[in-house]
């Protein structure tokens, strides 16, 4: 019988997959993530053995998890492009129309080059119709109504990876037959393409009438498109992208995290290259919070944005909501690549208050409070830091724009004295931003739970660039 299931990371939008042949007993896994257990759990699901790693590329958004998946397994080998590849991976070299036999199905490996130099796509077909592929793993170069960029490897490659995508795209991909399924390396709200597709595959014909990636009538339309109208890199990207180049560490099991009583944890919080990070409720954070704190919440998303705002060499703590978050909110971490924890804070804010340490508030403002200040003319200055997209898309009357990535290193042009809040699309990440000003001597900030969403559900105005508009 054959097996194909995708597995979702969330937070990181990551699409890897597990397919299987039970007739040999024999199963591949396609750019697996770091907490590698999901597909032993698989495996022994389906009565199968891993015998392949496949890695479409060298990532650069998340760690990969394919030497401590082999590590585990200990019957697995890695797969890695042999074409222009640029790693130091123990791994096999694949070239381009290499097949892999699985009992009941083929993969075949074609060089598909554009969102990195050594990109590798796997066609599977029935190996009863071998020269008849159905479905494709098209990892970052080819996505639901988007396509990988060419960008994150610097300026100086960014025309050559151009051209390449721009020949996968129209000279491989939409040479198939419309049938034939796609099967991405992300979903919705990964930086690796522009405005991914909710879906989670789709096939070469709705793509080749929906996606406007492979609409341009020329390389010179195409490339202007991509490259001068893409997102801000991720920080973190070269970082990680190093990291799964050289060889990610082999995790058998998630780094030691100490549980340290409160003022053991106030004195290693004071330690240079340790970075606090509260994990609770933008709420919960804005009631009370260990001075000095970065509030980002346990949800998905925490783990690009933990990438995005911290050195990796920064030494972690954490401020939980309960003690047993504490392995939850790892896996979610170690992701983004940070493997150094400096400890908890056992017992929570609880056993902070207790031990009389002193505390921290940021207030909050509802979107109709930061309107009635609208009103009377005398309200903080209003920041927003979404993407320039959201921005552009639509703002606050009034708002500055003021990106959160921007902030990571340094925050220009506010003075420390006055009055600011801070929105997002839902708050989370103004939570964050407001928190980092807090620690950087900011004396007045405020943030806005619910934020644009919530403005808009209100029909308050709504400015694009000069003009206000009513929602």
């Amino acid at each position: 019988m054959f097996v194909l299931e995708p597995i979702l990371t969330d937070g990181i939008a990551q699409l890897s997959y597990f397919v299987a042949d039970t007739g040999t007993g024999t199963a591949a896994v396609i750019d697996p993530r770091t907490d590698v257990e999901i597909y032993e759990s698989l495996a022994r699901k389906h009565g199968v053995s891993i015998t392949h790693i496949f890695e479409t590329h060298i990532h650069a958004d998340f760690v990969s998890g394919s030497r401590s998946l082999a590590d585990r397994l200990g019957t697995a080998k890695i797969f890695l492009s042999g074409v222009q590849a640029d790693y130091k991976i123990d791994a096999e070299p694949v070239s381009d129309g290499q097949e892999f036999g699985f009992g009941s199905f083929i993969l075949t490996a074609r060089h598909t080059p554009g969102h990195t130099p050594e990109h590798l796509s796997f066609l599977m077909c029935e190996a009863k119709h071998p020269d008849q592929p159905w479905a494709v793993f098209s990892g970052d170069s080819l996505f639901v109504g988007s396509a990988g960029r060419p960008d994150l490897l610097g300026s100086g490659q960014v025309n050559e990876l151009a051209k390449s995508l721009y020949d996968t795209l129209y000279n491989f991909y939409l040479k198939l037959e419309d049938y034939v399924t796609i099967y991405p390396g992300h979903g919705a709200g990964s930086a690796c393409g522009a405005d991914i597709g909710d879906r989670l595959n789709s096939t070469i014909g709705y793509e080749r009438r929906t996606n406007k990636f492979l609409s341009f009538p020329n390389f010179e339309a195409f490339r202007e498109f991509v490259v001068d109208d893409a997102p801000p890199v991720p920080w973190h990207y070269p970082e990680l992208k190093k990291i799964n180049s050289a060889g990610s560490a082999i995790m058998d099991r998630l780094p030691t995290i100490p549980a340290l009583p409160p003022h053991a944890f106030r004195k290693v919080a004071r330690e240079p290259g340790v970075t606090t990070i509260d994990t609770r409720s933008m709420t919960a954070f804005g009631g009370g919070h260990v001075p000095g704190s970065i509030n980002i919440a346990a949800r998905p998303e925490m783990s690009p944005w933990v990438g995005q705002m911290f050195d990796l060499k920064h030494r972690l703590l954490l401020v939980l909501d309960k003690d047993t978050d504490a392995e939850q909110i790892q896996r979610l971490v170690v992701r983004s690549g940070h493997s150094q924890f400096a400890g908890y804070l056992a017992g929570g804010m609880k056993a902070w208050e207790t031990a009389g340490l002193p505390l921290e508030r940021l207030e909050q403002l509802s979107v109709h409070e930061l309107r009635d200040y609208q009103r009377t003319g005398t309200g903080p200055t209003i920041l927003d830091v979404r993407s320039p997209d959201e921005w552009n898309n639509g703002h606050v009357p009034g708002a500055e724009h003021h990106f959160i990535a921007e902030m990571r290193d340094r925050i220009t042009g506010l003075d420390k004295e006055q009055h600011y809040v801070t929105y997002c699309a839902s708050g989370y990440r103004a939570s964050i931003a407001s928190s980092l000003m807090k620690s950087r001597g900011f004396q007045h900030v405020s943030n806005v739970p619910g934020s644009w969403s919530a403005w808009l559900a209100e029909g308050y105005p709504v400015e694009t660039g000069k003009e206000v508009s009513h929602a």
